[in-house]
């Protein structure tokens, strides 16, 4: 590597408004939740009980779109707003 492309490495010159934008209104991403953690990401959503595994789907900019108890219908959801679906772990 140039002492050029290093520096672009070490420097990239994508903006951090630029890197906040990145993928919206094309991707979403589908991230396993404990129903515990669920008042704090969509706090008009009823009580759910303890100890139970769901699915977000959040837009791309981490905004909470839905959730649901299967990932499957968090996939299909973001297809059906012609979302791109990827996982988070």
């Amino acid at each position: 590597m140039t002492e050029v492309e290093i520096a672009a490495v070490k420097n990239p010159s994508i903006t951090t408004e630029a890197l906040a934008h990145l993928g919206e209104g094309l991707i979403a991403y589908v991230k396993p939740v404990r129903s515990e953690d669920v008042p704090g990401l969509f706090p008009q959503a009823p009580e759910i009980a303890p100890g139970l595994q769901l699915f977000a789907l959040h837009a791309a900019d981490g905004t909470p779109i839905m959730l649901t108890d299967s990932r499957e219908t968090a996939i299909a959801n973001a297809w059906s707003q012609e979302l791109q679906a990827v996982s988070v772990h």
